[in-house]
């Protein structure tokens, strides 16, 4: 089976969270689009994303206690494989090589040592493809093939 790893933003999406308003779209585009992948791939959180998620919903000014909670919410019901430190030298390798920055090489590289062939992002360089790994901004105005086909 297909594993699509979720990068930050698409997990903000899913807990709901709008910063302004044009997110409400995103949100209910992230939810439908779940509900149709989910059927034909298996969702991956790599746990650098949902570190940022926390950090992120402290920022808007959720409570600690809710982020921890809606953290170990998204970890319980998706795939949240582990990180090596193999995953660390492969993000520092990326960050140098393709000039990305390094939470984004993190979550890139624990994406492709987690099996993933695509990684939905909002905010990396939609069909940047790196070790396998597909980059596919969701909310992109035309859809990308590897999505498509998951969605057929």
């Amino acid at each position: 089976m297909t594993r699509v790893a979720l990068d930050t933003n698409v997990l903000v999406y899913i807990a709901g969270i709008a910063k302004v308003s044009e997110d409400h779209a995103k949100i209910a585009r992230t939810h439908a689009l779940l509900a149709g992948i989910s059927r034909s791939a298996t969702l991956v959180i790599p746990v650098q994303a949902l570190g940022e998620m926390f950090v992120v919903m402290r920022r808007i000014g959720y409570p600690a206690d809710k982020c921890r909670a809606a953290v170990l919410e998204m970890a319980g019901e998706l795939d949240t494989p582990p990180s090596e430190a193999r995953t660390l030298f492969s993000a520092l390798d990326l960050a140098v090589d393709h000039k990305l920055q390094h939470w984004d090489a993190m979550i890139l590289s624990a994406a492709a040592d987690a099996g993933c062939t695509m990684l939905l992002s909002e905010d990396m360089q939609h069909g940047f493809v790196v070790r396998g790994v597909t980059v596919i901004n969701p909310f992109a105005a035309d859809i990308h093939p590897k999505l498509a086909a998951l969605l057929a």
